[in-house]
């Protein structure tokens, strides 16, 4: 991988290296592609390699001692996975699946940490990406606490949407209840209120989005929140 390929200039850490520190980090880079349900770490399991997706998106998982699992973040071509691995422990605190397959690159764990370790772009890259996901972590946190289902759905499809550049995503309801930690019943009918709004077009598992001014005018605060913080 000498010069940047299109797919790789979809992440924004990858393509915000400069040539040279791109050229350092090349001939470790491997593309590969990120299947659907795929669990890349396991909670409190070792992270061997690091994955910057290109137009896929990654969820982390937290699962309770009965055994319900609830999304906590969402990463895709903003940013890379396994970066709490770097603060000490090789380790993710979470579980992480790919939600919406595509393409991406990965680097192994240990070449990640040795160029984290110089102190150069990638640190800093990975530094200011740190900040940012800590802050989408505890704005969900706020908002799954404080609004309604529909308008926490609304912000979780901007979320999504903003991360792999696509209008169209392939969700199931049951997927979804999952992600937002409530019932499929639930999530049918904030489903069918954004539908009705015009803001989504729903259909066996496929979500359009074909008002995006509309949804970002009726969802949270949360949302725009976030958005001020990058």
């Amino acid at each position: 991988m000498d010069e940047k390929s299109p797919l790789l200039k979809n992440n924004r850490i990858l393509n915000s290296l400069s040539d040279g520190e791109y050229q350092r980090l090349a001939p470790h880079l491997e593309k590969v592609d990120l299947r659907h349900a795929e669990v890349l770490y396991q909670q409190d399991g070792p992270v061997q390699y690091c994955y910057f997706p290109s137009n896929a998106l990654i969820s982390l998982l937290t699962q309770m001692s009965n055994g319900s699992v609830i999304e906590v973040g969402l990463i895709g071509n903003d940013g890379m996975s396994g970066i709490a691995a770097l603060m000490g422990k090789e380790t993710s605190p979470e579980r992480a699946i790919v939600q919406v397959p595509n393409g991406g690159f990965r680097l192994r764990f240990s070449v990640v940490k040795e160029e984290f370790g110089r102190g150069g772009e990638l640190q800093h890259l990975l530094l200011a990406y740190a900040r940012r996901f800590m802050r989408q972590v505890a704005q969900t946190a706020a908002c799954n606490a404080s609004h309604t289902t529909e308008e926490r759905l609304s912000r979780w499809l901007l979320m999504c949407q903003d991360r792999v550049n696509c209008d169209e995503l392939k969700l199931t309801q049951e997927f979804i209840a999952e992600m937002l930690g409530t019932r499929r019943a639930t999530v049918s009918v904030a489903a069918m209120v954004l539908q009705t709004d015009g803001y989504i077009k729903y259909n066996r598992g496929h979500i359009k989005i074909v008002d995006r001014p509309g949804l970002q005018s009726f969802t949270c605060e949360c949302y725009q929140a976030l958005r001020d913080s990058e």
